[in-house]
């Protein structure tokens, strides 16, 4: 998400950062490749205005000519302004009320509100240690009812059953019955969705909201649909009283304009982006850290974030223990290393979150074959523990064999034991002096632009 602007941005700032003192000429340029940029994004009109704005009486006022470096200290301004526009801080889901917090989920059909429910039931079961029930109000598409079915399933999460020949509203007041008996923490109620609003929609989902008047009414609305994803937005909070929005889809939207429309259109804060299908791609929306993404200065904590709950921390010990006393790292390591990096979004995802890595997240995304992994991983099943553990006894007949029994090619089994011996001595040099250190200065020759490239590539 946000790669178009973050490329226009960041080649535009950059010729603004190095400045002694700020005229209005300068500034004048850059905030005209600025507007471009964000309108570019696809970002709402009266957002691009009032963004612009902003930036130009703060950067013409006294903050950047007392400034040490006024050139940063533009960036910053529009760093804090970008954080401005999309709310400030994030703000979790509110559920402190008599169990059960009931969440209404509301939008278009499309926009992802099952897929959602099913996310936002796994993150509060897992994260939070909620007890949480789901049910369907989507009396018109029976396919909505079994697909909820099926993700309570697979997120251990409570299933209320309804049907086609129910009404909307004695499904989620029977559904909020059977919760308080079952001791439940939040029930996540999913709506019908319409192709378009229209007053039926909105009168029958008024009726619904007045019925069981939920803590939270949260909007799904699918990231690529860009400006219109605010005006959709400000049409539901003004018949609904909304207290939060969803934004869908948004690793798939490179613009970025939605999630800086959004707020300004509707005054309502996102609280979750959608960024897969997976029932775990569901992040928290925190303003600061994405508007640092849009610049390029990168999105540690969230990096640290996703290490802590998605990587295996006793194989990480495991296998640092085993280099600590010197042992050969095996095709078994890399196999969980490279399960580990896709458990974590892949070398994109993860390069794309630290500072200064832009540019080269989006050529690891370019030129990464999404389908390497997997290739890789396919391999090392296919042979035998003794082969995994010493690949040096690989020979052509067993060779052949694991190719045949991946279903890949010999160059493919070459190039993957090639690259196991690039990172086995990567390894060697994590134990020995100067460790980290040299470990980086060996990986330069896997980045690109340090005289080599990732692996598959």
């Amino acid at each position: 998400m946000f790669e178009n602007l973050t490329e226009r941005l960041s080649n535009t700032l950059r010729s603004i950062t190095g400045q002694a003192r700020l005229t209005d000429d300068n500034i004048k340029d850059t905030l005209r490749e600025v507007r471009m940029a964000l309108l570019e994004a696809d970002v709402a009109l009266p957002v691009v205005k009032d963004f612009i704005e902003a930036v130009r009486q703060r950067a013409v006022g006294q903050e950047v000519s007392k400034s040490l470096s006024p050139g940063q200290m533009f960036v910053k301004i529009v760093n804090d302004e970008l954080v401005q526009v999309m709310g400030n801080a994030a703000e979790p889901l509110n559920l402190s009320t008599q169990p059960p917090a009931v969440v209404l989920m509301a939008g278009l059909q499309g926009a992802g509100k099952t897929t959602s429910v099913g996310k936002l039931a796994r993150m509060l079961k897992e994260q939070q240690k909620k007890k949480v029930m789901v049910v369907s109000a989507d009396v018109y598409r029976p396919a909505a009812i079994k697909q909820l079915e099926t993700l309570a399933g697979e997120v251990g999460a409570e299933f209320f059953p309804s049907s086609v020949d129910q009404k909307p509203v004695d499904i989620v007041n029977a559904a909020t019955q059977e919760a308080k008996l079952r001791f439940v923490d939040v029930l996540l109620v999913d709506t019908a969705g319409r192709l378009a609003i229209d007053e039926e929609m909105m009168a029958e989902i008024k009726v619904l909201h007045a019925a069981i008047s939920p803590i939270e009414t949260l909007f799904v609305v699918d990231a690529m649909t860009g400006q219109d994803a605010a005006n959709t937005a400000k049409a539901f909070n003004d018949a609904l009283p909304l207290t939060g929005v969803i934004l869908t889809k948004a690793d798939a939207d490179s613009r970025g304009g939605a999630a800086l429309s959004v707020r300004h259109i509707t005054g309502k804060p996102i609280k979750f982006l959608g960024m897969g299908e997976k029932t775990e791609a569901l992040d928290p929306f925190h303003p600061d850290r994405i508007a640092s993404r849009i610049l390029g200065m990168g999105d540690v904590l969230s990096l640290i974030e996703q290490a802590e709950q998605k990587l295996d921390k006793a194989k990480a010990e495991k296998l640092a223990r085993k280099i600590q006393k010197g042992k050969r790292f095996d095709l078994e390591d890399l196999r969980d290393q490279l399960q580990q990096m896709q458990n974590m979004g892949g070398i994109g995802d993860m390069l794309d979150k630290l500072p200064g890595m832009g540019n080269m997240a989006q050529m690891a995304q370019a030129q990464v074959d999404n389908k390497m992994f997997t290739r890789m991983e396919a391999i090392i099943n296919s042979m035998t523990p003794q082969e995994r553990r010493n690949p040096d006894i690989l020979n052509g007949s067993r060779k052949r064999r694991i190719t045949q029994g991946s279903g890949t090619e010999i160059q493919d089994l070459n190039r993957l034991l090639k690259q196991h011996k690039q990172m086995a001595k990567m390894m060697k040099k994590m134990k020995s002096k100067g460790g980290m250190a040299n470990m980086m200065r060996g990986m330069g020759g896997m980045m690109p632009g340090g005289g080599g490239r990732f692996p598959g590539m």
